[in-house]
């Protein structure tokens, strides 16, 4: 009999008296209905859970039943290509057993366990397998191969081998005996604590860009594969919209998309666009290669504070077979309301805005998860974290902004008037910034040649002069600037409107190639040094804007197709011909 009753009930924390039975952070089964929950504080006298689903119905004396294991998640083939809650319970099976809407209690294996998979064995019997090594290989979908990776705290010799075949996620494929003589079952899948980060043979520099195909991320503010990127903005900047472009187009092998908080609508939404976006570089679904974890606003509150935790073991967990793997994470505000809100409840001492005090910890340890990294089974891997924070009115003094930018090394600040003035992506190139520049240079030197960072170089220099000579055109016009600089406001326009904002639904400019990037910031400049030549001959401006060259530049993005560069020379031509008849 079961001695562990519930003694209070407040939201989602429950308390049990006089227990002595269970472990700090111990998944229990709470109530009739086996709710999941998670010790989270044991004293001598009262044991407090938070429950990762909705506390309605339990009362005082309600059985509470310890598991014996962490709060985890199950890994194995059967993950991509799903659509997950905040606790790994798949949407789609439990929407078969109650509807629409998600029963307390439900008890569905986060994997089929009834369906089949075409297992190829990669080991044989003698071999000596280390912890994160593979002895198995499967298609998880037509663009992914999934890899069966030893526990890593296992290791041993393999004394059996299944042969080649088809077998359920919890068969047997193969037996270990570890030194101990200890002999270990080998199945398709493997259980993780969501709170205990992955192991890896050692971490490496993030010094290889993740290629995203918008312009202003790539060419002003890249982040490197591995890496970890803030996207704050108030409410209608377009978080979201700019997660979907990343997780569309970047060029990640796989993507985890946690919609933590988000309003149900917005979910919906993404996954209707997933399902039916055809991936342009396998030309399959984009769902092949998406694993997608709805934790909406009107579910629990504890759970969507799993479900960033869950996230990010996903991640690692591809990361570890050798994949470069991207996470959003939509919105880390939400999450860090819902700590702000259990801590309420555990009547814990707030600190700034209510918030708890271990806030900036908790946010370090999630970002710290991400990263670059030789791994385990052998080769390379990465998780690259992009997390979106929603300060209430746009207020990025706020504490979950802040302390997200002591955390994360790209900053892409989403600004309220450009989302307004329907300039999109709505990144501020004055408030954002980039730290992985020193990384990053060498791929680019390399790849792209010298004179692409040059040119980011020069195209950021004459932004940053457009913002110090626009304080002046607000507080006595613009009349009374010299033509050359007159003429930097005009190249700063032109690069405003035909090089930073991106047309995400026009074909040719919803994702660009890096050297059609460094095409047009060539063609931008050119123009810039040709007419600045003119103008110190003593030719007014007046007569460059009349021959409609910085007019015609901002319309390049969809007149020039991201196959046809060549088209770029034309435009120069035009340039010197068209300028070259005011010297005349």
């Amino acid at each position: 009999m079961n001695n562990n009753v519930i003694y209070g009930i407040n939201g989602p924390v429950v308390t049990v008296r006089n227990a002595d039975c269970f472990e700090m952070m111990e998944m229990v089964h709470v109530g009739e209905q086996n709710l999941v929950g998670e010790v989270i504080g044991i004293t001598d006298k009262l044991t407090t859970i938070q429950v990762y689903e909705e506390t309605t119905g339990l009362k005082p004396g309600d059985p509470v039943t310890g598991t014996g294991a962490p709060m985890n998640v199950l890994l194995g083939p059967g993950i991509i290509d799903n659509i997950f809650d905040g606790i790994e319970r798949p949407l789609k099976e439990i929407e078969k057993q109650s509807g629409s809407f998600i029963s307390r209690g439900a008890s569905v294996s986060s994997l089929d366990p009834d369906k089949l998979w075409p297992v190829k064995m990669t080991v044989k019997i003698g071999d000596r397998l280390e912890g994160g090594q593979i002895y198995a290989t499967l298609p998880e979908t037509p663009v992914i191969e999934h890899r069966l990776m030893l526990h890593p705290d296992l290791s041993g010799v393999v004394k059996e081998v299944k042969p080649d075949g088809e077998y359920k996620v919890f068969d047997t494929v193969a037996v270990i005996e570890d030194d101990f003589g200890v002999r270990h079952e080998l199945t398709l899948c493997q259980q993780w604590p969501i709170r205990t980060a992955r192991p890896v043979k050692h971490r490496l520099t993030p010094s290889i860009p993740l290629i995203t195909g918008q312009r202003v991320m790539d060419t002003l503010f890249p982040i490197a594969k591995g890496g970890t990127a803030a996207i704050p903005g108030g409410f209608g900047t377009g978080k979201t919209m700019n997660q979907h472009q990343l997780a569309k187009w970047c060029d990640a092998d796989i993507i985890i998309y946690v919609g933590c908080g988000e309003r149900g609508n917005e979910m919906s939404q993404v996954l209707e666009e997933f399902s039916e976006l055809i991936d342009p570089k396998t030309n399959r679904p984009m769902t092949d290669r998406t694993v997608l974890i709805a934790n909406t606003s009107n579910m629990p509150v504890a759970a969507r504070e799993a479900s960033i935790y869950t996230g990010i073991t996903l991640a690692e967990y591809y990361r570890d077979m050798g994949y470069h793997v991207a996470m959003m994470a939509d919105s880390t505000s939400r999450w860090a309301e819902a700590l702000r809100e259990i801590s309420g409840r555990l009547e814990e001492m707030p600190a700034e805005e209510g918030f708890p005090a271990y806030l900036p910890s908790r946010l370090a340890e999630f970002y710290e998860r991400g990263g670059r990294a030789d791994v385990l089974s052998g080769g390379e891997g990465s998780v690259t974290l992009i997390g979106a924070v929603s300060p209430q009115g746009s207020d990025f003094s706020e504490p979950v902004t802040q302390n997200t930018k002591r955390f994360t090394r790209v900053f892409w600040a989403l600004d309220k008037a450009l989302a307004y003035a329907r300039h999109y992506p709505a990144i501020n190139w004055i408030n954002s910034y980039s730290e992985y520049f020193n990384d990053l240079d060498p791929w680019f030197i390399k790849n792209l040649g010298e004179d692409f960072v040059e040119y980011r170089n020069r195209i950021s220099a004459l932004l940053q002069e457009e913002s110090s000579l626009m304080e002046i055109v607000k507080l006595i016009g613009s009349d009374v600037l010299p033509d050359d600089q007159k003429l930097v406001i005009e190249t700063a326009r032109a690069i405003r409107v035909g090089f930073l904002q991106q047309n995400a639904f026009h074909a040719e400019d919803t994702y660009v190639p890096l050297e059609k990037q460094k095409q047009m910031m060539k063609v931008i400049l050119h123009l810039h040094g040709t007419s600045k030549e003119i103008i110190s001959r003593g030719i007014p401006i007046s007569k460059i804007l009349e021959t409609g060259l910085f007019d015609k530049l901002s319309k390049m993005k969809y007149d020039i197709p991201n196959n046809r560069l060549d088209m770029f020379d034309d435009y120069i031509k035009e340039i010197d011909d068209t300028l070259g008849t005011l010297l005349q």
